[in-house]
């Protein structure tokens, strides 16, 4: 079974030889979802989707019209 490496904790992740780019993994020593981004060799990234909506505590607070400076 091909490998990839988890970008998360860099630990070896099992990928199934018929994975398809945009496929989901999970890293069984971090639990971190992954997403299969390259397929020659097997490439896996952290899927943005699974941290809540994608915006940072700065962009929330940015929109109500703060930013770093009125801390």
């Amino acid at each position: 079974m091909p490998t990839s490496i988890c970008p998360e904790c860099s630990e070896e992740v099992y990928v199934d030889a018929e994975s398809e780019q945009g496929d989901t993994v999970i890293c069984e020593e971090c639990s971190s979802k992954l997403v299969v981004v390259g397929l020659d060799p097997f490439e896996l990234d952290l899927n943005e989707e699974s941290g809540g909506d994608g915006a940072s505590d700065d962009d929330d607070l940015n929109s109500y019209g703060y930013d770093d400076q009125n801390y």
